[in-house]
């Protein structure tokens, strides 16, 4: 059995990677909820920003703060990329909705490729944003990275909140999630709001992936796991919001990062599988976000 001090340690390194997955899953939300389509090149998204990132900062010399910034204007414009150039036609011609969600996983498939083309598949990783460390609370380690994974996630919440709520933008997406038909009646730009949706998806992906990747690493395979990661923990926390969805995450990294010390890493997604399991059966609508506002 494992001792207090390594479940401890488990979960606090399961709330850290647990953060980056509910951002990811509130980049699903976000398109969702605008469209009703499941996004599944999220996960390159978060890729990409690893690894954008790593070129600016590693081997151009860029701050890191310019190196992040310009990684998630970069990874959001692919974002938009997407949208004109895949999901608007499909959209347009009315395509089923699981047409159009095997569309997205080919462009995670396609981008994958490319990025093996152009930036080679050999892992990559950079320093932490504060240096030094680990942070010790007697025999609890708690790396730097994880307060500014838990800084700029708590920032990023309030931020779309606020983006949701006070602005015209924001209501304007929102009116297109409830009825897209109504809103459009109402002289709202349903397209705009479609690829805006996508921007800002991309965007959060983007942000995931340059907050982890100090922590792990980058490569231009680790998409697949972190989106299928996001998505589990956007059902688990509820479509609805974006609170729910970061939720969901925190829950499910704390679920898996205990599961490899209790019963090991090679049965932490069955794990979470069975938690998905279980939520779907008793709480179909999310243990958190069923019966909230939408993000």
């Amino acid at each position: 059995m494992p001792s207090l001090v390594e479940l401890v340690q488990s979960l606090v390194n399961g709330v850290g990677i647990g953060l980056v997955y509910g951002l990811i899953a509130i980049g699903f939300c976000v398109i969702y909820n605008a469209s009703g389509i499941v996004n599944f090149a999220q996960g390159v998204f978060v890729m990409l920003g690893g690894m954008f990132t790593h070129a600016f900062l590693i081997k151009l010399g860029w701050p890191l703060a310019v190196a992040a910034l310009v990684s998630i204007v970069a990874v959001a414009a692919i974002g938009v990329v997407v949208h004109v150039a895949v999901v608007r036609p499909m959209w347009n011609r009315k395509a089923p909705l699981f047409a159009i969600i095997l569309a997205t996983l080919a462009v995670q498939l396609l981008i994958e490729q490319i990025v093996i083309l152009t930036m080679g598949d050999q892992p990559r990783t950079y320093p932490d944003f504060t240096p030094g460390g680990p942070l010790k609370l007697g025999d609890i380690a708690i790396s730097y990275q994880l307060f500014w994974i838990l800084g700029c996630g708590a920032l990023m919440v309030a931020l779309l909140t606020l983006f949701f709520t006070r602005t015209r933008a924001g209501r304007a997406l929102r009116a297109c999630s409830q009825n897209r038909e109504a809103a459009a009646l109402l002289g709202i730009p349903v397209d705009a709001m479609l690829m805006l949706s996508f921007a800002l998806s991309a965007a959060l992906g983007a942000a995931a992936g340059i907050l982890i990747t100090p922590t792990q690493y980058t490569a231009y395979g680790v998409g697949a796991p972190f989106g299928t990661n996001g998505f589990i923990a956007a059902i688990i926390g509820g479509f609805g919001s974006a609170p729910a969805a970061l939720l969901g995450g925190v829950l499910l990294g704390v679920v898996q990062s205990a599961a490899i010390v209790v019963v090991g890493a090679g049965y932490k997604n069955v794990v979470a599988l069975t938690v998905l399991l279980i939520v779907l059966l008793f709480f179909p609508q999310g243990l958190f976000g069923g019966r909230g506002k939408k993000a």
